[in-house]
């Protein structure tokens, strides 16, 4: 019998590292990793580099770099899916934000041009404190945000990862969109409360105008293209629109979503926010 051939697009994400490592266990398929750095080496501003990443491949775990709001993420993808189809894919598990108009015609793009597809929305993830942007703050003990109000479900990666491993390999997820969202609602200063609980380390949190925030990041040479996207999830996402959670993580995994403090807790003892 042979093993189901898979690519798992940013395999050094937070969702794809996690996703392949878990294909890594599974004895009955076979991981192919997608970025930059692998031998056979995968870049989305880098058409020509799409087909040979694509040859042989029947299913594609799709995360888009930077980020599925940019303006060129539609033709990108649009282009990419065809060509995926056109090689011989069968499947295309697509990570998408939720709340997001630019990202739904993502969505629709995969939709129209794979055989089988499964959407997962995810809220913004609890690993963006730990692995990502809001790490050096917390290091720093302040963090200084915009939407300090905000309700946020952040969502757990591992958790997501469980659901695209799901979604790769049982068939009855085909079709099926997906909101992923943790069990509870966060403001971001209560998020970092809990960090600074779980970490005995002392942050203070300011919340900021959006335009004091923007101001603060070029001051910090923050380029402009990553300003820009992140303005855009503080302004057009963080408006409430997500303030909600949903039971789709315990539908898929038969389990609770993970909560924030469990997050925290479990990070915490890794030294991370302590280094």
């Amino acid at each position: 019998m042979k093993n189901t051939k898979i690519l798992v697009l940013g395999s050094n994400g937070k969702t794809g590292r996690r996703v392949a490592e878990r294909l890594g266990a599974n004895a009955t398929v076979e991981i192919r990793l997608g970025s930059r750095t692998e031998t056979i080496p995968f870049d989305w501003e880098k058409p020509e580099t799409w087909e040979n990443v694509l040859k042989d491949i029947e299913v594609v775990y799709i995360t888009f770099q930077p980020d599925l709001a940019i303006p060129s993420a539609e033709e990108t993808l649009e282009n990419f899916t065809r060509l995926a189809t056109q090689t011989g894919v069968q499947k295309m598990i697509l990570l998408s934000g939720r709340g997001e108009k630019e990202a739904q015609l993502c969505e629709e793009v995969v939709k129209q041009n794979a055989k089988n597809w499964t959407i997962i929305r995810a809220s913004w993830f609890n690993q963006n404190f730990s692995e990502s942007i809001f790490l050096d703050p917390i290091l720093a003990g302040i963090v200084a945000l915009p939407r300090a109000e905000a309700l946020e479900p952040f969502t757990d990666a591992d958790d997501i990862a469980d659901v695209v491993v799901e979604a790769i390999l049982d068939n009855k997820h085909n079709t099926k969109t997906y909101e992923l969202t943790g069990p509870r609602l966060l403001t971001f200063k209560d998020a970092v409360n809990e960090i600074a609980e779980a970490s005995g380390k002392n942050i203070a949190f300011q919340g900021l105008s959006l335009e004091e925030y923007t101001q603060m990041l070029r001051e910090y040479e923050v380029p402009e293209d990553h300003i820009w996207l992140v303005n855009y999830l503080f302004e057009q996402v963080l408006d409430g629109r997500n303030s909600y959670i949903t039971s789709d993580i315990e539908q898929v995994l038969g389990r609770k979503a993970k909560d924030f403090s469990s997050y925290a807790i479990e990070t915490a003892k890794t030294g991370i926010w302590n280094s």
